[in-house]
């Protein structure tokens, strides 16, 4: 059985993208947020080896829901993913703890070959 992943974006096509090219990867996905407080409430239900976290969603930004789950201990390893792509805010992200920040678009193999790292 794969990693088990939560997919967090206000998008459905996104998360349905991001879906598709982690189920055909071999990873597991345990549950979808679309909003920061599903986001923060399934990471802490399901924790899940990886969450995936867009940085703009409709009620928080990706790096204060980052700061959540730094400072409650959250063993996840969070990918950021994004169409906001500057260095202030990919360093910011980092520095949060974020493993990686993936700015789109991007392709399934980027996507897949990111997250093989956790």
């Amino acid at each position: 059985m794969g990693k088990k992943v939560l997919i967090v974006d206000d998008s459905l096509y996104m998360r349905t993208l991001i879906k598709d090219a982690l189920e055909e990867g071999g990873y597991e996905i345990v549950g979808q947020a679309a909003n920061g407080e599903e986001a923060i409430d399934l990471a802490f239900e399901l924790q899940p080896d990886i969450i995936t976290l867009d940085n703009i969603l409709p009620d928080m930004i990706g790096t204060d829901i980052l700061k959540v789950y730094k400072d409650e201990g959250l063993p996840s390893k969070v990918y950021m993913i994004s169409a906001v792509g500057q260095n202030s805010v990919i360093e910011e992200g980092m520095s949060l703890g974020a493993e990686d920040y993936i700015v789109k678009p991007f392709t399934s193999e980027q996507l897949v070959q990111a997250l093989s790292k956790a």
